[in-house]
């Protein structure tokens, strides 16, 4: 998969959460455990750890877990049980290590890359957390659409520095002029959600240029994923600061 294809899902991917905001809460963590899924099952194979299945079922359990504990909290902070659940995770990557039956190779390298797998789809959860916020839905439509236009600017082939400020000046752009529609949202308040989320894809972007992995559908999966299930509790931050 090439990066523009890639780029033009991970769009697509944005703009469904933007849409699943607009229809409540339960649409929106469904989306939410679906990002999960899918980052678990290519995030693995897009770093090769020895024990993708493994990795992949610790992966999945933290993510969803993250979102069901935010959707069950009842008040503020929305986020104060994620710290537990991270806790248990990364506990639960060092069970998956104990029951390999391959000699336990590269085991530094299965743990790191599980544990930050764990820490990319809890991020996901920002997203059911910014929802419940005051004026949730605005904040997580202006995150979204952001994210969805700067990921799609990224597909062109400018390259260098030239598509980095375009990609995220897009981002930007969209940010403040879907933040000034919306209620509840600022100009500003969406200007820095583009900033957040340009800045996000356009260093993916170059991060995973040229990685051999990518060729392999599962592995983009993990790729294309990854910036929309980070942009959640970006949003949510944003959102707390300049929101309410």
């Amino acid at each position: 998969m090439d990066v523009s294809t890639r780029a033009v899902l991970t769009a697509a991917v944005a703009t469904l959460v933007a849409a699943a905001a607009f229809f409540g809460e339960l649409p929106l963590v469904g989306v939410s455990i679906l990002l999960v899924l899918l980052f678990a099952i290519g995030w693995p194979r897009l770093l090769g750890l020895p024990s993708p299945l493994g990795a992949g079922v610790v992966i999945a359990l933290s993510g969803a877990g993250a979102v069901l504990a935010i959707t069950a909290t009842r008040g503020e902070p929305y986020l104060r049980d994620l710290p537990i659940v991270l806790a248990l995770a990364v506990l639960l990557a060092f069970v998956n290590e104990l029951a390999r039956q391959d000699g336990r190779l590269r085991l530094v390298e299965s743990v790191t890359g599980t544990v930050t797998g764990v820490l990319i789809v809890t991020a996901a959860a920002g997203w059911v957390a910014s929802g419940r916020t005051p004026g949730g839905t605005s904040l997580v439509v202006s995150g979204a659409v952001a994210l969805a236009i700067g990921a799609a600017v990224s597909a062109v082939p400018l390259g260098g520095w030239t598509g980095a400020v375009m990609t995220t000046g897009a981002a930007v752009v969209a940010g403040g002029t879907v933040g000034a529609v919306m209620p509840s949202v600022s100009i500003l308040a969406g200007a820095l959600l583009g900033l957040a989320t340009g800045l996000l894809v356009a260093a993916l972007h170059v991060l995973f240029d040229g990685v051999p992995s990518l060729e392999r559908r599962t592995a983009a999966l993990a790729a294309l994923v990854l910036p929309v299930s980070v942009s959640g509790i970006l949003v949510y931050v944003v959102g707390r600061v300049l929101v309410g």
